[in-house]
């Protein structure tokens, strides 16, 4: 697994984050060193699409990156006749994505797009997962693509949503950012590349509370909703239609 130096690089210290070559050949790396309990997520949508993908319908992976999530619903599934949908809008992530989908026998049929996943048609499914992607969404659009996403759903099916959030405490809130801070620098990160991307990243990734994503999803017709993993201010929270 090749590691992240993104940050560590002078010629990183300015401009915006992107989702670029250079970004997807270390983003294993990043993911796991920059985002706590993020195995502890993949490993629990593998245990949610055991239980809840249906048969003959679809499972989404949108924002799907390199695909970890969409192996995880793949090498769970065993009803069949399903297929799963794969979606990202950075070209460098599909093309590394199609690379690991591509390696061994799968008996559930992956298909990876590139497109923007707001104009995704969501259809026939059992199951939907955005893994750390909503917050890169404009916040005036996420109440849409939460509600695109409802209605595609089957009756059972469940929405997955994992995200970076703040909380309605500033004092609370300046203590999870000091300890997710703390985790990055225990996972060798230098004070300074912690320091560079959260600069790069600030008007990139848009976090909101966890009672607005809540309010969000009950809004958009989900009746069962809960935060069902949290690692400071981490969360995933599952939503069943």
């Amino acid at each position: 697994m090749p590691r992240d130096k993104i940050f560590a690089n002078k010629d990183a210290s300015s401009g915006s984050f992107e989702f670029n070559d250079a970004v997807a050949d270390v983003f294993a790396d990043m993911l796991r060193r920059s985002i706590p309990g993020y195995d502890a997520s993949i490993e629990a949508i593998g245990a949610l699409a055991s239980r809840y993908v249906q048969p003959a319908t679809n499972c989404y992976d949108l924002g799907c990156s390199l695909g970890a999530a969409t192996l995880a619903m793949r090498r769970n599934i065993s009803v069949p006749d399903c297929e799963i949908l794969a979606i990202d809008r950075a070209p460098a992530m599909i093309e590394r994505c199609q690379e690991v989908l591509g390696t061994g026998h799968a008996t559930v049929a992956a298909r990876v797009f590139e497109a923007d996943v707001r104009h995704v048609a969501i259809e026939n499914a059992s199951m939907v997962v955005m893994n750390y992607t909503l917050q890169f969404i404009p916040p005036d659009d996420r109440l849409t693509m939460i509600e695109h996403i409802y209605a595609g759903m089957n009756p059972g099916g469940v929405f997955v949503l994992s995200e970076k959030v703040a909380d309605d405490d500033s004092a609370v809130e300046s203590l999870l950012v000091d300890l997710h801070h703390d985790f990055k620098s225990r996972n060798a990160y230098s004070d300074l590349e912690i320091s560079r991307k959260r600069t790069a990243i600030e008007n990139v990734l848009i976090p909101e509370t966890t009672r607005t994503h809540l309010r969000r999803l009950n809004d958009a017709g989900f009746e069962h909703t809960s935060v069902w993993l949290k690692h400071f201010n981490f969360i995933s929270i599952i939503a069943i239609k």
